[in-house]
């Protein structure tokens, strides 16, 4: 069974509308636009993969599900026009269409593609409910792009190598395609083959043609600067990987992939089963980001299928970087142990416990408010106990733990659009309804409801200013069903020119001498942005003028501060954000509290690490159990408490240590309590009992107590906010590091004050190493030499000292 196999007789899509000011009336049907009585439908029946054609023309036997047409990524908004995809019926026809709505004239614009829906595994008369084609459009070049889901064929698949030329489809526009007039939107406006068919089979640029093997369920995205993505999965349902791929409108190419996690993750320490996943990446709210649920290949455990819900997010627009799951704990890609960024079990809000006895397919998605509000859906069956329960997990902004209800209808999609929460779906009666709740919370109450008119089978929903367009399949007979857009009018104004603050989070604690990155969200519908300005306690600070908007700040006192964002047009009217507050507080190098720390012998390498009710150690510090926190002792604040994560508090007892069962819980006991001894040449700790001079120490023959300071009672203590790749070394982004110009043309300089020499690496925003160079010269001039074209790069410097200097650079 896989994404789309169910059968959906109702929908339920949340909706969150983000926007910079709104107000609410009465939502109201606007339009509603048949687009074709011949949508292709599977009305037949559900039958074995290897079934022969039936000999009914108009009886569409399937396998995986009955919908095809407006299903999928198939629904796009972009300037005044709607793009949708459908595949003509009945069972004989099965051509490709592609449909541009024109909202400000009514007219409709429908191309007919020559490739056709190929069935399961080229047997056409099986109806391949993955086969969707998903439509994406460039703002930068006005590009269309169209790809079909062939359900990870490759060269070999299916069996009798038919597909060996088809395995991957990929069709695109001339440059400006999306806004041609309604008799210039014809076929030749797109890139033909050349076997004639206009279909493809790779992406044009630099990725080789082993990437394009193997892969399903195709999503376009866009980022806040307007670059479009692509992702889908490459592999099966229980060894798949996420992957994806930038378009670069400049040079009307794509770029390389970019793998989420791995396939074959058994073959790392420590995991035993390879996995898939099922869900989305989107870029929401100044970030990418992913959510999905997994599916193991142990097949004896409770989960028939899935299990969990998981979910992460890159500080990077490209997502290349800066990865962290929803503790803020970084991780680099690929990602290996899903486990790192699980956030809850659906399984766990059902009694089953027997093989295979609980299912999680189906009604799962995500997305997060402009508030930066949280959700994720999900829905468990108990099929031991005949129960099914619909979930809802999220996090209003600035809580630390999610919540999750079963006091929650169900869903299947969920869309951002501001700090309201919209469910919008069809009724058993197949008729639209629309239901509100303020975002971080799951208080809904219906605010339309359709009482009369046509009935629909299912439908695909895109949110574009404050319009909702629902893209529908009636609900009638045979293997050609007609399709409709609604639009409807959510009566909520958006500005169109608007700007705010993506970091730092409002209320955020930051040490002094740490530098922080002040980031913008700046978005102009109607042009340009010139600028983004920064303003600190109301004064001007500095400014940027590429996305993403950001620049670096290292305040040199303690105290509270306010940050604004004040974003320019090309006329030089400006928007101004709200306001930011963070504190900074004195750093005392011995208080390590408020965080949460892997701890790392220098001797042996090996990081703490607690087991039951005993401290053993680890290779690496991945896993919860290697993850510690540091509170004060009542009473007597110049002594700590060191606990683990997931079980108790390290206590010495003089004839050895153990971990007690008080945890997570300040504690007074002299043995239980520790001095935090810092060495500040090494950059590094010492812990002493409070009962004696002895240290907690690690050797060869494991965990123990010692007498003497020395490195087998030292140890690196290192934030999980910090990649682990960089070990215990200080990361930085201020200092004696320039680099000028900036932005820069034909060469550029790198100056290393301070540093007798460096390491400097230069990298796209996609992660592709460009320039690397050792040097022991205090200066150093790069000429571009066409290394770098236009745009933003990431300059990475590790000092003869171990400081880790990342830069940005633009070239112009």
């Amino acid at each position: 069974m896989e994404k789309y196999e169910s059968r959906i007789n109702k929908i339920v899509i949340i909706i969150f509308l983000m926007t910079s000011s709104f107000f609410h009336a009465q939502v109201t049907l606007e339009k509603e636009i048949k687009i074709s009585d011949f949508g292709l439908h599977f009305n037949g029946k559900d039958v074995p993969t290897s079934t022969q054609d039936n000999g009914q023309s108009d009886m569409y036997d399937f396998v995986f599900g009955r919908n095809i047409s407006a299903h999928g990524d198939c629904i796009k908004a972009y300037g005044d026009y709607v793009f949708m995809t459908w595949y003509r019926g009945g069972k004989t026809e099965r051509n490709m269409m592609l449909t541009r709505y024109n909202i400000v004239t009514g007219t409709i614009a429908t191309i007919e593609f020559p490739h056709k829906h190929t069935g399961f595994q080229n047997q056409w008369w099986l109806g391949e409910s993955h086969n969707t084609i998903a439509v994406g459009v460039s703002p930068l070049d006005g590009t269309i792009h169209l790809l079909y889901d062939m359900h990870a064929y490759s060269s070999t698949r299916p069996s009798n190598g038919s597909l060996a030329n088809d395995y991957f489809r990929y069709s695109y526009s001339v440059k400006n395609a999306a806004s041609l007039t309604d008799a210039e939107f014809t076929l030749d406006k797109f890139v033909n083959s050349t076997n004639n068919n206009y279909k493809h089979l790779r992406m044009p640029g630099s990725a080789a043609q082993s990437e394009f093997v193997a892969l399903t369920y195709p999503n376009f995205f866009l980022n806040d600067s307007g670059d479009l993505f692509m992702y889908m999965r490459e592999g099966g349902n229980n060894n798949g990987m996420y992957k994806f791929i930038k378009y670069n409108a400049s040079s009307g190419n794509w770029g390389n992939f970019i793998d989420f996690n791995a396939l074959n993750a058994n073959n790392q320490p420590g995991i035993t089963f390879n996995w898939g996943l099922y869900g989305d990446i989107k870029y929401v709210n100044g970030k990418m980001r992913i959510a999905f649920q997994r599916r193991s290949s142990n097949n004896n455990d409770k989960f028939e299928y899935q299990n969990g819900v998981y979910y992460a997010y890159s500080d990077d627009q490209s997502g290349a970087t800066s990865w962290k799951n929803h503790k803020g704990q970084p991780f680099s890609l690929p990602l290996f142990d899903a486990d790192f960024i699980k956030v809850m079990e659906p399984g766990d809000y059902v009694q089953g416990t027997n093989a295979n006895s609980i299912s999680i397919v189906g009604g799962f998605d995500w997305t997060v408010t402009d508030n930066g509000d949280e959700h994720i859906i999900s829905r468990v069956r108990d099929n031991q106990f005949k129960v099914t329960k619909n979930l809802h997990t999220y996090r209003p902004s600035g809580a630390s733990d999610f919540v999750t209800t079963d006091a929650f209808a169900g869903g299947e999609k969920l869309y951002t659009f501001d700090n309201k929460v919209y469910i919008i779906g069809l009724t058993s009666q197949g008729r639209v309804f629309v239901e509100k709740a303020e975002g971080g919370t799951s208080n809904f109450t219906r605010i339309y409801q359709a009482t009369s008119g046509r009935v629909f089978d299912h439908g695909q929903v895109y949110i574009a200013n404050g319009k909702l367009y629902y893209y529908l399949m009636e609900k009638k007979t045979g293997s050609a069903q007609p399709l409709y857009l609604q639009v409807i009018d959510l009566n909520i104004t958006q500005e169109p020119f608007r700007v705010s603050l993506t970091s730092p989070t409002n209320d955020a604690v930051f040490k002094l001498g740490e530098t922080v990155s002040i980031a913008a969200n700046a978005v102009n519908e109607n042009g340009s942005i010139s600028k983004v300005e920064f303003k600190i306690n109301d004064a001007f600070f500095g400014e940027d003028t590429t996305a993403p908007y950001s620049i670096d700040w290292a305040p040199t006192a303690p105290g509270d501060y306010t940050i604004q964002a004040i974003a320019y047009n090309s006329t030089n009217t400006s928007v101004t954000s709200s306001e930011v507050k963070v504190n900074f507080k004195i750093y005392d190098p011995t208080d390590l509290t408020g965080d949460t720390y892997r701890i790392k012998n220098v001797a042996t390498g090996k990081y703490l690490k607690s087991e039951g009710s005993t401290i053993v150690f680890s290779d690496t510090g991945i896993n919860e159990d290697t993850h510690w926190e540091f509170l004060k002792s009542p009473g007597n604040d110049s002594f700590y408490n060191i606990d683990s994560k997931v079980s108790g508090t390290i206590r010495f007892t003089g004839a050895g240590e153990l971990i007690s069962s008080s945890k997570n819980v300040a504690n007074s006991d002299t043995d239980k309590t520790w001095t935090v001894i810092y060495h500040a040449s090494d950059k590094n700790y010492t812990f002493q009992t409070r009962t004696s001079v002895r240290y907690l120490s690690h050797n060869s023959t494991g965990i123990g107590i010692s007498s003497v300071i020395n490195n087998e009672s030292k140890w690196n203590v290192e934030s999980t906010t910090a990649s682990l790749s960089t070990e215990n070394n200080l990361i930085d982004t201020n200092g004696n590091i320039q680099i000028y110009p900036n932005p820069a043309k034909d060469n550029f300089t790198i100056n290393l004050n301070g540093f007798n020499s460096a390491e400097i690496s230069i990298y796209s925003i996609l992660g592709k190493l460009i320039y690397k160079e050792t040097t022991n010269k205090k200066t150093i001039s790069i000429n571009n030499a066409n290394k770098f074209k236009k745009g933003i790069f990431l300059v990475k410097i590790v000092t003869d000292t171990q400081k880790i200097f990342n830069k940005k650079l633009v070239i112009e």
